[in-house]
């Protein structure tokens, strides 16, 4: 077959008035061939006549209606579907090797005759007018800190126009850790865009009813008043607190549709490519321990600066016509008001803390960060505990009620919280081993040694505890103590470690197999 490339040789020969024989043979092809694309004036690619009749029988012709009736019914369905439902009613006639045949037809039906598809219309960005920002997981990453699972979100923000990003280290999708995002972004910036946009967060839009149930929202505000859909008023789009947050930086906030996550298409993609970068940076790194937060939030931020590097002139485009920071920053906290019960304990964000037993009756105030709970009372600080993740948590720390668990050891048994009083392994092996030999006297025989483990050291208290399982010694509360006041020192635990296999010997053994 002559291709068009020795045609076009061909015409340039001929027109350096050489004969058409030479300029045949220079072409690479017959005489006769050559009379004929000289008399046509036209190159083989510009001949081809698109095939319009079939090479070999349709044989899905018969089932074409019934095809067709099908798609209209249910669009959705999918090819094979389609195709194991004729196998089933026509048995024998079509085989397993038709399913690529029979795919090709609804694709062309699809085309020809189907539904209309969804259209994305790219959209024009103008500078400093957008912020689009987003939560994303980072578990799949699996980043230790200190060889323990470090399961974190972070907080993303992005310029639509220059791309330029920032992230802030957060563990849950609460008003908190949005209102720590978008300020830390801000303020690294220098600068406040126009607008604002998110994915319809509940700890920032209000849902209403008849949108909730197809709504991708994420997480609770924490506020049953800022996020009850019944009790919002269908003009405000934004809590209460989301909106104050806006109109504190003067920013015009938006929201997407319900499910339609491409309109947040730009922070959506630096998800994608953020995550990329962070598992190629890690590959890069050799392994993914760090030995303390400080180390990975340094980590990130030099990513973050290299990957902001390539934007620098469509950023310094946004930086002229961003608006000027306020003043100062919102407090980075959400304070409460909240009574300590007579449990010891207080109820914060649908989560139960205990404090100090002699709190109880107290109204005490509150301040919930993204991380972690400040408790204040008469404008002290009296407790800092960690932020429980999620709803229907609780953390109950044995040295705010031990005194009183002492004074009524029969309520440690069916104690709602009572796995919060065991702080480590160790205790609870104790505390095994204590109802074996103690019987009916093992909880007061444990809470001694849990008081013990409040006035002294909790480590010392683990350290003896260890020591006498390992002994297979008696616990007693008298054996602890004695251990404790001594101050005796001893071994940290065996760390076994497993070397990497030598993957060569499997290659010896294949070896003498291939010579026997």
């Amino acid at each position: 077959m002559v291709s068009d490339q020795q045609v076009r040789r061909l015409f340039k020969v001929i027109q350096q008035n050489e004969t058409l024989s030479i300029a045949a043979a220079k072409a690479g092809m017959d005489v006769k061939t050559a009379r004929k694309y000289r008399r046509l004036r036209r190159l083989p690619s510009e001949l081809h006549q698109p095939r319009t009749w079939r090479t070999r029988k349709d044989a899905f012709v018969e089932g074409g209606d019934e095809l067709q009736e099908l798609l209209n019914v249910s669009p959705g369905l999918e090819a094979k579907t389609l195709f194991e439902a004729l196998q089933r009613k026509h048995p024998g006639r079509f085989a397993d090797g038709q399913l690529r045949a029979f795919q090709r037809r609804v694709r062309t039906w699809r085309s020809s005759e189907g539904p209309p598809k969804e259209v994305f219309f790219s959209q024009v960005h103008e500078p400093g007018r957008l912020g689009q920002s987003d939560f994303t997981h980072m578990s799949a990453l699996d980043v230790t800190i200190g060889g323990r699972p470090f399961d974190h979100l972070m907080y993303h923000f992005v310029l639509t126009y220059s791309n330029w990003e920032a992230v802030t280290i957060c563990f849950s999708e609460s008003f908190e850790s949005l209102r720590e995002g978008v300020q830390n972004a801000l303020w690294e910036l220098g600068g406040v865009p126009a607008q604002h946009q998110t994915d319809r967060l509940s700890s920032a839009v209000r849902n209403l009813r008849k949108t909730t149930a197809n709504s991708d929202s994420k997480s609770d505000s924490g506020d049953p008043s800022e996020s009850e859909p019944s009790r919002a008023d269908p003009q405000e789009e934004f809590t209460r607190r989301y909106q104050g947050l806006l109109d504190h930086y003067g920013l015009d906030g938006r929201k997407i549709q319900a499910g339609k996550a491409n309109e947040n298409g730009d922070v959506e993609q630096r998800h994608h490519r953020l995550n990329r970068a962070m598992e190629q940076a890690l590959l890069l790194r050799g392994h993914r321990d760090f030995a303390d937060r400080a180390d990975y939030e340094a980590f990130v931020r030099r990513l973050l600066i290299q990957l902001n590097a390539g934007r620098r002139q469509r950023l310094a485009e946004e930086l002229r016509v961003l608006r000027p920071l306020p003043e100062r920053r919102l407090e980075a906290c959400r304070r409460s008001r909240v009574r300590v019960d007579s449990g010891s304990l207080i109820h914060v964000d649908r989560n139960v803390y205990s404090v100090h037993s002699r709190l109880i009756g107290e109204q005490v105030e509150a301040r919930l960060h993204v991380d972690h709970l400040e408790v204040w009372y008469a404008q002290k600080l009296v407790e800092r505990l960690p932020r429980l993740r999620g709803r229907g948590k609780h953390r109950v720390h044995y040295r705010h009620i031990i005194d009183w668990l002492v004074r009524k050891p029969g309520a440690f048994e069916n104690y709602r919280y009572r796995e919060d009083l065991f702080p480590s392994s160790r205790f609870r092996m104790a505390y095994d081993a204590l109802k074996q030999s103690h019987g009916a006297g093992a909880v007061k025989a444990y809470l001694r040694i849990l008081r013990l483990a409040a006035r002294e050291t909790e480590s010392g208290v683990d350290d003896a505890l260890r020591w006498l399982l390992d002994t297979e010694r008696s616990i007693t509360p008298e054996a602890v103590e004695e251990f404790v006041r001594r101050g005796q020192r001893i071994d940290p635990p065996t760390e076994v470690t497993v070397e990497p296999a030598d993957v060569s010997s499997y290659d010896d053994l294949l070896e003498q197999r291939e010579v026997a």
